[in-house]
């Protein structure tokens, strides 16, 4: 007990010589130590840790948490601190200096003589925390004095540090890092959905939007100090802040683009002039301030103004109800309230990371899901748009059915001009054909019902029959979620149900369909099986006794279609035969359309066969 108490006495008596002095335990997980810190400034960058050890040089007392200089390459800040262990076992802490930009730091142990350094130019290869860090150690009731060196003539030097409990502090990095992490990867994400926005919608807005993104993304992984660490080699680092305003225009000069695409800025003229002007010269300034060191103090002032124009630009075109311009406007000020975070904790004026650490990721975060909406916006409006255009076409076509037919033609080539966007409108353009043809269909019947004659009233079965294929075909078309292809098979058997109907006949048919048909083929294909089916109810089983078949079937090999109808009737003579209006419709169909070939062998029954090359 006697020997503790000499030891205290010791150790008090330590204190006082030295002056200012920072108790430490393991109680407490953090200290912020610069506020109980002394400072020199060397404005001549000469002074040595020995000199400035042994010289009476007068250090001042800092009543402040944070320390900013700004762009300071000509002086070294010296910071003194003293750390007390007042427990009886061995203390192990972590100096943080809580700045990943600065470029040289250096810690001088004044009882071990000792030197460590760290800093932007001289990361220590072991590390892989964000920021640079120092492991201290204080024996049972030891008392030591530390000295940092720092300067940084590239960067900004701004000064924090804090002391951590070593679990506290690598709990806390891993969290933060974790978190940094997680904005990376939501960025990327949302980089990699507005490219594929791009190459949906071909609208360069989002092209230039995607290389922001990435831009934001490469300045922030430097800013935060994570592509120093596990992207770049250090013999690159100084390289890379020499491109530093290169970094930061990039994501600016990208926004313009943006900015000048998105709110259509071609509709104001003077001031699009001005833009293009700009950023036509815009790289070849920050290549003579970046290459030549020109002014390096002020070598962002280009991209500023051209953050500034960007600005004034959007609360113009908002003035004039644009109403892109809105969003645009919107996301600036979320980003000028994370990029004014920055400036006013870089200078000291107020840390707003203090009470929230993340205010500038969030801003970014922010930006993009106000775009994603701008987006949705977008759409939303084309889609108002195309039912516009839907009920205008409903309303003429209602008021001048007089002129139905020429109509009809023209709607037919808009709508073939707008076949992407006007899906619905032609589903109800295809209910509404149906329905007239099924009408035409009832009044041949009604004409057909007063005719006495046989063959007249044939030619009424045969023309009625041919527009219900075609009706067949609009009633799937209307029905089924596409309509650029058809289902043969159900299309070919509805087609066949219409004329059992009409012929009565007991014949069976046989379906092998393999394949779907655009519609233009669905239509060609449709008529022919129409006509020749018909032939085979009328002329190839005379005999009630036979037992009809007909088979029909529809393949493709490669590119080659194959359609074959086939029956087992008495067959005819294809010298009489030939110039019947049903098979000249048929050829026509093959030949014209189709752009195909015909094969009719009529030897035990008829058997025709039809084949085509796939142009699709």
């Amino acid at each position: 007990m006697t020997k503790n108490k000499f030891l205290f006495f010791i150790f008090f008596f330590t204190t006082i010589i030295y002056g200012k002095s920072i108790s430490v335990d393991n109680n407490i997980s953090q200290y912020e130590l610069l506020s109980q810190s002394e400072i020199y400034i060397d404005n001549t960058k000469s002074l040595s840790f020995e000199e400035i050890d042994t010289m009476s040089i007068e250090f001042q007392s800092i009543d402040k948490t944070q320390l900013s200089f700004g762009y300071s390459p000509d002086f070294n800040v010296w910071i003194k601190f003293t750390l007390e262990n007042r427990t009886n076992k061995d203390l192990f802490k972590i100096l943080e200096y809580e700045n990943s930009m600065t470029t040289h730091i250096t810690l001088f142990d004044t009882q071990t003589n000792e030197v460590f350094k760290d800093g932007l130019f001289q990361i220590n290869k072991n590390r892989k925390t964000v920021n640079p860090i120092f492991e201290l150690r204080l024996k049972p009731y030891e008392s030591k004095t530390y000295y940092l060196k720092i300067s940084s003539y590239i960067t900004t030097m701004i000064i924090k540090l804090n002391l951590w409990e070593v679990h506290s502090f690598y709990r806390e990095e891993l969290k933060h890092q974790s978190i940094l992490e997680l904005f990376f990867g939501a960025m990327f994400i949302l980089a990699v959905y507005n490219l594929f926005v791009y190459f949906f919608t071909k609208d360069k807005s989002y092209l230039f939007y995607v290389l922001y993104i990435f831009g934001v993304i490469s300045h922030h992984l430097m800013y935060v100090g994570i592509g120093y660490i596990y992207l770049l080699k250090p013999s690159w680092i100084e390289y890379i802040i020499h491109l530093s305003s290169f970094i930061v225009a990039l994501p600016i000069f990208a926004l313009a683009f943006f900015t000048k695409s998105f709110i259509s800025l071609r509709q104001y003229p003077k001031l699009n002039k001005i833009l293009e002007i700009y950023l036509w010269i815009f790289p070849f300034l920050v290549s003579l301030f970046v290459l030549t060191d020109f002014l390096n103090k002020y070598r962002n002032i280009f991209t500023v103004i051209l953050l500034l124009y960007l600005v004034f630009l959007a609360i113009y075109a908002s003035l004039k109800k644009n109403r892109q311009a809105y969003f645009i406007l919107v996301g600036w000020l979320i980003i000028l309230i994370g990029g004014m975070s920055m400036y006013l904790s870089s200078t000291g004026v107020l840390n707003i990371y203090k009470h929230y650490p993340y205010i500038v990721e969030t801003a970014f975060i922010l930006e993009a899901t106000l775009f994603a909406i701008a987006l949705a916006d977008k759409i939303n409006r084309l889609q108002k748009e195309k039912e516009n255009i839907n009920q205008r076409f409903i309303a003429q076509q209602e008021s001048e059915k007089e002129r139905l037919t020429l109509e009809v033609k023209n709607k037919t080539r808009d709508l073939q001009e707008a076949l992407n966007k006007q899906t619905i409108l032609l589903k109800e353009l295809n209910h509404r054909v149906k329905n007239n043809m099924q009408t035409i269909i009832s009044l041949l019947r009604l004409q057909a019902d007063e005719v006495d004659d046989e063959q007249i009233e044939g030619i009424f079965i045969t023309i009625q029959n041919r527009i219900n294929a075609m009706s067949h075909l609009h009633e799937l078309l209307y029905k089924q979620a596409d309509i650029t292809h058809i289902n043969a098979h159900e299309y070919f058997a509805s087609v066949i149900d219409g004329l059992q109907n009409s012929y009565e006949n007991e014949i069976d048919i046989y379906y092998d369909i393999q394949v779907e048909l655009d519609v233009e083929q669905a239509i060609s294909c449709g008529l022919i099986l129409n006509e020749l089916v018909v032939n085979s109810f009328k002329y190839a089983f005379e005999d009630e006794a036979d037992n009809g078949i007909i088979n029909i079937e529809l393949y493709k090999e490669k590119d080659i279609f194959y359609f074959n109808i086939s029956d087992n009737g008495k067959g005819y003579n294809p010298t009489t035969s030939s110039h019947s209006f049903g098979l000249t419709l048929v050829n026509n169909l093959v030949t014209n359309h189709l752009k195909g070939i015909i094969q009719i062998d009529t030897n035990k029954g008829v058997k025709t066969q039809i084949k085509w090359k796939d142009n699709g």
